[in-house]
């Protein structure tokens, strides 16, 4: 009877609860950045839909800017938001400090970042931190970035990807591209010197909880002379083998399977690979577009107005994937995934 009696006043005050804030919202990051002396905590921000409320439980979108950009300047950009409105889902935006970095780039060329470990490591525990303080559904959280924030991304997808159910890289880098600032500008100009099935099969003959496929989108315009479109064929190659690795018993993909689509904008070539009949790599070169979110807003930097909407393709590839919920003992093929990694050396 004691218990019925504090059940039944405890209900009432979880009822009371306030409101979840929406809007556009700042906060702090709980981890720093960087290392030393140049440790740092950065920004974030996160649009929250009026339609949401604590009972609800979304989908998250984690959206890295590049260089040269903020949180807010990417948002009104890509539009995000307002499509965040129409679907219902969560943004959120990290924003690099300046004191880390003059031109706001995410440092994915140190090599502590690129093992994971550094930026990387605080970007997805604040994503972790978010999930848990607003109703995210965790098996649908979303990353995507653009330039410096599209080689972060594919960091995070080959060593983070537990928490990541798709990802996509708009203008972007292969993971472990380069390890230096001068290496990064020479690997923008012409791509990178490493191979990307080698640096695929580095990463996944790691031992980590943290390690998953994450499927991905990489999209890039075809008359880019800031990040040449060498990068995203090699991102997809890496991605590709990636992919065909993680698979129990290893075997690659189909496809490309290809198309060209037209409309009122600019055309561009679609290239499907498939692991059974689900797509989990996609391709996007757009003809004519330079360093730009395709469809975006022309007022902020690096934004082109002609479509196709990169936005809504970006959103139409993601929400196509759940990842899948954690058992609370590890399956026979997770073993045997290690040991076949460990046996390989």
């Amino acid at each position: 009877m004691a218990l019925r009696a504090a059940l039944g006043w405890l209900a009432p005050a979880g009822r009371l609860r306030p409101p979840i804030r929406a809007g556009w919202l700042s906060g702090r990051s709980p981890q720093s950045l960087g290392a030393g002396a140049f440790r740092q905590q950065c920004d974030y921000f996160l649009y929250v839909p009026a339609t949401i409320t604590r009972r609800n439980r979304v989908p998250l979108l984690v959206m890295l800017h590049g260089c040269n950009q903020d949180a807010l300047g990417f948002a009104n950009g890509t539009r995000m938001n307002s499509l965040a409105d129409e679907q219902r889902f969560i943004v959120l935006y990290p924003q690099q400090s300046a004191r880390a970095n003059p031109l706001r780039c995410w440092n994915w060329f140190h090599r502590p970042t690129a093992d994971g470990a550094g930026e990387a490591a605080a970007i997805a525990a604040l994503v972790r931190y978010v999930a848990r303080r607003y109703p995210i559904d965790r098996s649908r959280v979303y990353l995507a970035g653009m330039s410096a924030g599209g080689a972060m991304t594919a960091i995070l997808a080959l060593c983070h990807g537990a928490t990541f159910a798709a990802c996509g890289i708009v203008s972007g880098m292969m993971y472990r591209a380069a390890d230096s600032a001068l290496g990064a500008v020479q690997a923008m100009r012409a791509g990178s010197r490493l191979s990307p099935e080698g640096t695929a099969a580095e990463a996944a003959s790691r031992v980590s909880r943290r390690l998953r496929l994450v499927p991905a989108l990489v999209m890039h315009g075809g008359d880019d002379t800031v990040v040449h479109p060498r990068n995203a064929e090699l991102t997809v190659a890496q991605f590709r083998k990636f992919a065909e690795l993680m698979g129990v018993p290893a075997r690659p993909l189909r496809g490309p399977l290809e198309q060209f689509v037209t409309g009122n904008g600019r055309s561009y070539r679609q290239s499907d690979y498939a692991r059974s009949d689900q797509v989990v790599l996609r391709s996007i070169l757009i003809e004519g577009l330079g360093h730009a979110w395709s469809g975006g807003d022309e007022r902020e930097r690096f934004n082109d107005p002609m479509p196709p909407d990169a936005s809504r393709l970006l959103w139409d590839f993601l929400s196509e994937f759940r990842r899948p919920a954690e058992p609370r003992w590890r399956p026979v093929r997770f073993w045997l995934r290690q040991l076949w990694r460990y046996m390989r050396g």
